[in-house]
């Protein structure tokens, strides 16, 4: 069976290096919020170009606690995108705003910076903009956007460590930007982990605070704060991973190659690539108009497909009535006809030419 993606792969791939790195947290004996994550929120905030890291307990976290550090609650408005993993929206709402949508660019799956004003009202407090698939969304506009309104923007990174936008790294542009290191991502956790980066100190700070009860010192609450805590043990193994993190990009966007150059010809629509850009290729997606027989023909023969995302969020039970769920028609369409081929960086180039075929002999 080829999987459609491989966390154990990954581990097993830097296995001795991260056997060790677990090694030295159990005989230092300190488990959360020690030298090893201080020096991965170092590392990581230099790897992204900007001053500050906070290592978190999830993406989603990161995403609720930047919210919070830019003041945003009850009463307050931010807008995303439908077509995104849920944890984006059901961040908004841990902070009491109200998330409202937007739809995406036909090409690139991203926030559709033309749809943002219409979206924006004396409510709106901050713009997500989701970096979705390893591909950047289009920045610039939205912080020009933003920037005409005195809005916040907060980037969702968690599918795109490493990726490129006029030569930057994503996470190095907006007010703060989260990113997730589930153990799928690209840089992948052996659990659960997240941070938060910017280049503001002041926030920083607060997410410092924000992150373990509102702390300053021990057992004092300067502010009403709750656990969002990285363990050492996970931040021993994202420093290890985070050495090798634009190797393995280099070979997912191999992979990419292989099934564009085998691909092209077929009816299947291939993911463009925004020019400036530089794409990491989290996700490979196609679309089709046969997608789940595509998918049910994949299965048989043993390869793990996958949807990213087969419902979007404006059509879940828990979101159908957010603001802007009705003017959403380029995310209905292509979650009618996405499909993720398997791609990560252990994937052997011979199973990826095996996929194309099976793909052909579908459409012949």
């Amino acid at each position: 069976m080829i999987l459609c993606s491989n966390p154990k792969a990954q581990y097993l791939s830097h296995k001795d290096e991260i056997d060790a790195a677990i090694r030295r947290v159990l005989d230092g004996g300190w488990y959360i919020l020690g030298e090893e994550v201080k020096a991965f929120e170092r590392q990581f905030a230099d790897y992204i170009g900007v001053s500050y890291g906070v290592g978190v307990g999830s993406g989603t976290e990161a995403i609720h606690l930047a919210l919070a550090c830019c003041g945003i609650g009850p009463k307050d408005e931010v807008i995303t995108v439908s077509h995104t993993a849920a944890a984006t929206v059901a961040a908004i709402e841990l902070t009491g705003a109200t998330p409202v949508l937007v739809d995406i660019e036909p090409d690139f799956f991203t926030m559709a910076p033309d749809r943002l004003e219409a979206a924006i009202t004396p409510r709106t407090k901050a713009i997500i903009p989701v970096h979705l698939y390893g591909q950047p969304a289009d920045i610039d506009p939205v912080l020009q956007i933003a920037g005409r309104h005195h809005l916040r923007v907060i980037e969702d990174c968690a599918q795109a460590h490493g990726a490129t936008y006029k030569n930057k790294r994503i996470g190095s542009f907006g007010d703060m930007a989260c990113f997730s290191f589930y153990p799928t991502k690209n840089l992948g956790a052996l659990g659960d982990a997240g941070m938060v980066v910017t280049g503001d100190k002041e926030l920083a700070r607060k997410a410092s605070l924000l992150r373990q009860y509102g702390w300053d010192k021990r057992y004092v609450s300067n502010v009403a704060g709750w656990n969002s805590r990285m363990d050492e043990i996970q931040a021993a193994v994202l420093r290890v991973k985070l050495r090798y993190l634009d190797q393995d990009n280099a070979m997912r966007v191999r992979l990419a190659q292989i099934y564009e150059e085998k691909l092209c010809k077929n009816e299947a629509k291939l993911p463009k690539k925004r020019a400036n850009s530089t794409h990491v290729y989290h996700l490979y997606v196609i679309r089709s108009k046969k997608r789940d027989e595509l998918l049910a023909f994949l299965k048989a023969k043993d390869i793990g497909a996958s949807i990213h995302y087969p419902v979007p969020v404006h059509q879940q039970p828990a979101w159908e009535k957010l603001p802007g769920c009705d003017k959403l028609p380029v995310t209905e369409q292509i979650c009618r006809e996405i499909i993720s081929l398997p791609i990560y960086p252990e994937l052997a180039e011979s199973n990826a030419q095996r996929i194309t075929e099976t793909i052909m002999a579908f459409t012949d």
